[in-house]
C-alpha cells in the first residue's frame, strides 16, 4: 500500500471541519487521530501490508455507548452486502449496513467528517 498523505488530511480536518475538530495528528505511518469538540475521537488507519485495507472509526463509547466505523475487513458475517467486504458499523459492532465510503482518502475523510458533523450539531 502506498503511504497516505496524512499531513494533507490533517489540514482538511482542521480547516474544513474546524467547527467540530479540536485537533488532529498522525501517531504513526498511515494513521490519523482526530479529537472532536464533543470529547469523542476518530481513529483512521490504512494498512501498510494489506492492499486497500482501512478503518474509519468514531469512538463514542464514553459519551453514549456508540461506535461508528467504516472498514473493509472481510468478515464472513457481512458477505450478504453488495459492497462486501466494505461495511459500516452504525452505532454498534452488530448494527451493520453497506458502506459507500469513497476509496480516495481525502474524499473518504470528508464523507466521514460530514456524517459526524450531522450527528453532533
Amino acid at each position: 500500500m502506498k503511504r497516505v498523505n496524512t499531513s494533507r488530511l490533517i489540514d482538511i480536518a482542521l480547516v474544513e471541519f474546524a467547527d467540530i475538530v479540536d485537533d488532529a495528528y498522525d501517531p504513526d505511518i498511515n494513521e490519523l487521530r482526530i479529537l472532536l469538540v464533543d470529547g469523542s475521537f476518530v481513529d483512521i488507519w490504512w494498512s501498510l501490508k494489506l492492499e486497500r485495507r482501512y478503518s474509519f472509526h468514531w469512538e463514542r463509547k464514553s459519551l453514549d455507548g456508540k461506535i461508528y466505523r467504516h472498514d473493509n475487513a472481510p468478515h464472513k458475517r457481512w458477505r450478504r452486502f453488495k459492497t462486501y467486504p466494505r461495511h459500516f458499523h452504525n452505532g454498534s459492532e452488530d448494527e451493520v449496513v453497506e458502506s459507500d465510503l469513497s476509496e480516495s482518502p481525502e474524499e473518504a475523510l470528508r464523507q466521514f467528517l460530514t456524517f459526524i458533523r450531522n450527528k453532533i450539531t
